[in-house]
């Protein structure tokens, strides 16, 4: 070993200047998401954002945090980068809606092993645009690059959210009752759960390849797989406007069996009547495929129902035909029952 030899950061494997390049392409892009109560551009050591005092008198912070799993794989197989960070802002800010709250500004975390300032930059790209579709400024982030821990091609990216809710606005389910009823918004797809075993049934069982044109979802394997979660804010912060909500559930890893019991009151049962919503041929596949029973299907995937809405039943109907109108799925998928917190599904054979 050569003890005379001058080692920099860069013979290490980290290359600052990549770094930079990195940050100046995707500048302009954060820029498109920033609201008028973000003060200060990129580039501090902390990120500042005005809360409108006007606009909440009581606020109350929400804050939510999610990566993308195993979806990253897909990517990688498809050297497809630029919708992934849509992934991780909605698994954030659907978190943050089911309360009632309006996002307000978010942050991400992204790891690699060798910095590709053009991969860097359409991963942000994504995530800005996860951010527009929210209504959240993107006004901070990190990128770590960390030779030997991550492979050269490897990523890993996370998401910060907060968002602000009146105190009296808070949506906690604590006024659901018996004889309520669920209404249920669709996925685009898989959204970002659940793929382990989608990879699995799919790369493994079924043997299929990335490329390969899948007649039931009408494109490949791999942009089936890849289709962004789907961000619901601007479409359920109209619903409140309009509609007394009790309980909202983002419907992610868990499902429809773990997902809506985290927001029943002690005394309160859900009872989800399976056949009222169409089951996409994504989740079809895969049951066929992977001979999973109906209940593990639910356990595992949306099937179908990215979030969820609980309501009186006589606003329940109403608010299905509204959406409608407005040229929006939704359905009415079961009621709320009398007993203790958790799912049953109805109908499965």
């Amino acid at each position: 070993m050569d003890s005379e030899k001058r080692w920099t950061y860069q013979e290490a494997g980290v290359d600052i200047e990549r770094g930079n390049e990195a940050v100046e392409l995707f500048k302009p892009i954060v820029a498109r998401t920033m609201r008028p109560e973000v003060l200060g551009g990129l580039g501090g050591f902390g990120s500042f954002f005005a809360l409108d005092l006007e606009k909440y008198k009581q606020p109350v912070l929400v804050s939510g945090t999610d990566g993308v799993g195993t979806k990253l794989a897909v990517a990688h197989k498809m050297g497809k980068h630029e919708t992934i960070g849509i992934d991780c802002v909605a698994m954030c800010v659907n978190d943050v809606l089911v309360s009632g709250a309006e996002p307000l500004f978010f942050l991400d975390y992204l790891a690699v092993g060798k910095l590709d300032p053009s991969q860097v930059a359409a991963i942000v790209a994504g995530i800005a645009e996860g951010c527009t579709q929210a209504g959240c400024a993107l006004i901070g982030g990190e990128t770590a690059e960390m030779p030997g821990f991550y492979r050269p091609d490897e990523y890993d990216v996370a998401g910060f959210a907060v968002g602000v809710v009146e105190r009296g606005k808070i949506i906690d389910g604590q006024q659901i009752v018996p004889g309520d009823v669920i209404v249920g918004l669709p996925s685009s797809g898989l959204h970002s759960n659940g793929f382990s075993l989608a990879r699995k049934i799919f790369f493994e069982v079924y043997a299929w390849q990335i490329d390969r044109f899948v007649e039931e979802f009408g494109c490949t394997l791999g942009e089936e797989m890849l289709k962004p979660t789907r961000i619901y804010v601007q479409l359920v912060q109209q619903i409140l406007q309009k509609f007394s909500i009790k309980g909202m559930a983002h419907i992610t890893g868990g499902g429809l069996l773990e997902n809506p019991p985290r927001i029943l009151p002690s005394a309160c049962h859900l009872e989800i009547e399976y056949g009222a919503w169409p089951v996409p041929a994504v989740f079809q596949l895969l049951a066929q495929g992977g001979k999973a029973a109906p209940l593990e299907m639910l356990r595992t995937f949306n099937m179908g129902i990215g979030f969820a809405l609980i309501l009186d039943a006589v606003n329940g109907p109403k608010l299905v035909n509204w959406l409608k109108e407005m040229g929006e799925e939704a359905y009415l998928m079961g009621q709320v029952v009398a007993g203790t917190p958790g799912v049953t599904i109805r109908g499965i054979k």
